[in-house]
């Protein structure tokens, strides 16, 4: 085959429709997110502790403390992680974000 002196603009091929697409949405099918059936009783994490603890004692655990309300400690090893879960139960039994939730809820 020679190639042709004068170029020729390209000729568009024809659209393709897909086997079925008329029929799909025809039939509504549902496509989109849907929302959560589940309503919200209003309740949203505030604090959080985090511990890694293996199962081997030769590897250290750590753990994460932290809170919405700019609170965030961490910890290596036996000894710290066991002062900072107790740190966490005390930041939760003064933190002033936890307590305006509950004193909202007990009114």
């Amino acid at each position: 085959m020679t190639p042709s002196p004068v170029p020729q603009a390209a000729t568009p091929a024809a659209p393709r429709t897909a086997v079925g697409a008329r029929d799909a949405a025809r039939q509504g099918v549902l496509s989109s997110v849907r929302p959560d059936p589940q309503p919200g009783d209003g309740r949203a994490p505030v604090a959080w502790l985090h511990i890694v603890a293996p199962p081997s004692w030769t590897v250290t655990p750590s753990g994460r403390s932290w809170c919405r309300c700019g609170w965030d400690r961490t910890a290596m090893g036996r000894a710290a992680v066991q002062q900072l879960i107790e740190q966490h139960g005390q930041h939760r039994a003064t933190c002033p974000l936890l307590h305006s939730q509950e004193g909202s809820k007990a009114a």
